[in-house]
């Protein structure tokens, strides 16, 4: 008599896919801001409620990062340059 084959969940179960890793951001790197995120935090609470759009329309650079921060630069026209958490922007 013949013993019945022995199957291993691991011939059932797919592997899981990895997601992607988001891409570091870094001074130079292309973002755009996460309105999700900006709204409500203490950065837009601090200062004016009335968030200017070009800021989620346009794409910002960064000049400067500094700990969880970075400076961000937007667009050819005339802008003032802001400081935003790093969590709250997202790769061009």
């Amino acid at each position: 008599m013949l013993a019945p084959p022995i199957l291993y969940l691991s011939t059932f179960m797919a592997e899981p896919k990895a997601k992607p890793k988001p891409k570091k951001l870094k001074r130079g790197s292309f973002v755009r801001v996460v309105r999700e995120k900006l709204e409500n935090s203490v950065e837009a609470l601090a200062s004016d409620t009335r968030l200017p759009p070009y800021i989620f329309e346009t794409r910002g650079e960064i000049l400067e990062t500094k700990d969880d921060y970075a400076l961000l630069k937007f667009g050819a026209v005339p802008t003032p340059n802001i400081w935003l958490r790093l969590d709250q922007l997202e790769a061009w």
